[in-house]
């Protein structure tokens, strides 16, 4: 005891070893390398639907500060986002355009082309939804393309410090083991079609929910592109349930896939009651009432709930979801009182 020869040294290789000449020996340093003990990322493919009159690009232009937020907070858990940004197949002409006037001396039946998409038409005669068999087939193809490993470039997410290409990577052999498509978020008639399209992928498929002939080719199509495999999430914003009775079947038993839902109290388009038509078809809701109108919030006080909520559904954390709803519902309360100084009732 008390002895300080050299040859206590050993005890701890960092400080080195003495050799016969009494010089320090260091151990070579150890190589930091990427092997097994570095836990490898694992891609979170999101299909991101737009609007009404709107495209894929452009939704993506509006809904960036979204990207950042989701992929700095998936981050830690060594998720990377790769956001799929698909354009609906049903092209829109001037005169579809709400708001429309046609100039002094056009027909009626202008046809001049824009950038604007639907995934459906709803037929004034019998508000059935016209061409939706096209739409969820271009949801299918997206899926399928996405999987495979054969994005659009368009599906680009955009970190805090510089851009990160996530389109989905050359086929690896863990993405192709993998190959599914994680959740979908999805604006306005979007968000209708990411509620429709996480009800189709359900499996078990609901004994109830079986869907009519017309509607068998592109629910095995959706079903089919992702393996078989159902969503992890849904969220929709400004969303709202399909009121043709031909699509009932969607909803039988509810939805029971997660699903996020933000309101906008000022929204005169799509109205507060359809957006709740759609909260009250899903099995335990979380729900997001903002103080704005017919738009995605992209501030990151209402940012925060969705990637909280993305986080605990690729958790596994299906069982908390009231939990989680109650904690959404007094952080949005605290943000109304903070914030703009009002509180909704």
């Amino acid at each position: 005891m008390g002895d300080n020869t050299a040859t206590a040294a050993p005890l701890n290789p960092a400080s080195g070893s003495v050799n016969a000449t009494g010089k320090k020996q260091y151990p070579p340093k150890q190589q930091k390398t990427n092997g097994s003990s570095a836990k490898a990322k694992k891609e979170v493919r999101i299909l991101m639907l737009h609007g009404y009159t709107q495209s894929g690009p452009l939704f993506r232009a509006k809904t960036r500060a979204v990207e950042k937020l989701v992929a700095k907070a998936l981050a830690p858990l060594n998720l990377v986002p790769a956001l799929i940004y698909p354009t609906a197949p049903n092209p829109l002409y001037a005169r579809d355009i709400p708001g429309y006037e046609p100039a002094e001396g056009a027909t009626a039946d202008d046809e001049s082309q824009t950038d604007a998409w639907a995934w459906f038409r709803k037929d004034d005669a019998t508000s059935n939804y016209r061409l939706l068999d096209r739409g969820m087939n271009a949801l299918a193809e997206a899926t399928r393309e996405a999987n495979e490993g054969q994005a659009s470039e368009s599906a680009v997410a955009e970190g805090d410090d510089e851009k990160q290409a996530v389109a989905v990577p050359a086929a690896t052999d863990e993405a192709k083991e993998r190959g599914t498509i994680d959740g979908v978020i999805g604006f306005s008639q979007g968000g209708a079609m990411a509620a429709m399209l996480a009800a189709a992928m359900e499996t078990p498929a609901s004994d109830s929910r079986v869907p009519p002939p017309e509607h068998a080719g592109w629910f095995n199509a959706v079903r089919e592109a992702n393996g078989g495999k159902p969503l992890k999430f849904a969220v929709s914003y400004s969303g709202f349930y399909a009121t043709p009775k031909d699509l009932e079947w969607l909803y039988e038993g509810k939805v029971r896939t997660p699903t996020l839902h933000y309101i906008g109290s000022l929204d005169t388009v799509v109205d507060e009651s359809r957006s709740q038509g759609l909260v009250e078809r899903c099995e335990e809701p979380v729900v997001v009432v903002h103080p704005g109108g017919h738009y995605v919030p992209v501030n990151r006080e209402w940012v925060m709930p969705l990637v909280g909520f993305v986080r605990r559904c690729l958790e596994g954390g299906r069982g908390r979801r009231r939990v989680y709803s109650g904690l959404v519902e007094w952080w949005c309360r605290l943000v109304l009182v903070v914030r703009y100084g009002c509180i909704r009732g």
